[in-house]
């Protein structure tokens, strides 16, 4: 007599197949989809290698379709106005404190000389990534004003 278990998925009984001493989940394609979403999932939090490899496939895939997110928006005006109407929504809950979509340095003190990133910050005050590398240069220190 061949003993069932209960998918994990789906929670329905199914008898195990003989060659798949520990199958944990049913045949049918959505628990087998759930099985793989599962798996990966966990390699993803406990295999550093696994997570790099997917990380350097997830690069080379953005790199060589650069423009898909620049297309996507063009072919599905629906979705870009969800999202801008969206961004406006956060805009507004945030108030007049501008955005940067990277590093924000508030200093309590004036620049030192050195290399600085700088990008423009567009009328929303929202930074873009692209940004140029600049040489700043303090000719002199701020001085305090006469007392």
């Amino acid at each position: 007599m061949k003993s069932t278990r209960l998918c994990l998925a789906c929670g329905n009984a199914f008898v195990p197949l003989r060659h798949v001493p520990h199958q944990r989940y049913c045949s049918s394609k959505v628990c087998q989809r759930a099985r793989r979403r599962d798996w990966q999932r966990n390699q993803l939090r406990n295999d550093s290698d696994y997570r790099d490899n997917q990380a350097r496939a997830q690069a080379k895939w953005r790199a060589d379709h650069s423009s898909y997110w620049r297309e996507y928006r063009a072919a599905h005006p629906a979705y870009r106005e969800r999202n801008r109407s969206m961004q406006r929504s956060r805009n507004a809950r945030r108030g007049s404190r501008p955005v940067a979509k990277m590093d924000v340095i508030r200093l309590p003190q004036p620049l030192d000389s050195g290399f600085y990133l700088l990008s423009h910050a567009n009328n929303s005050g929202v930074a873009k990534m692209n940004a140029w590398t600049v040489h700043i240069a303090v000719l002199s220190a701020p001085t305090a004003p006469p007392t």
